[in-house]
């Protein structure tokens, strides 16, 4: 005697495979947006804290904070992708240290 397994056991097991398919690559894309969240602002970071470093390097060598970005471009070094990131530098006097806010260009801001 011969049992036929019911066609409607392959229908629901490519069901499965193909919801499992989809659930792995959300997964995966989930976990590779993760990842560059996380590059990006530890680039943002890094932005900053070298900018702060150059502006209290100008300090100490010139006995005052730049007045703008342009001067730390132009003078110590500094190299900023401004393409890729808006860096906004406010200067308030000579002997302050400057605000400095570093975004993703095209990103909306967290603030």
């Amino acid at each position: 005697m011969y049992h036929e397994k019911p066609k409607h056991h392959k229908g629901i097991i490519i069901v499965i495979c193909f919801l499992a398919a989809v659930a792995a690559a959300i997964i995966i894309i989930l976990g590779c947006r993760a990842i560059y969240n996380n590059i990006l602002y530890s680039q943002t970071q890094q932005i900053k804290e070298t900018v702060i470093k150059d502006c209290v390097q100008c300090y100490c060598i010139e006995g005052v904070y730049p007045s703008n970005l342009e001067y730390l471009e132009d003078n110590y070094g500094l190299i900023i992708n401004h393409d890729k990131f808006i860096v906004s530098y406010e200067a308030f006097s000579s002997n302050v240290l400057p605000s400095v806010k570093v975004l993703v260009r095209g990103e909306e801001s967290d603030d």
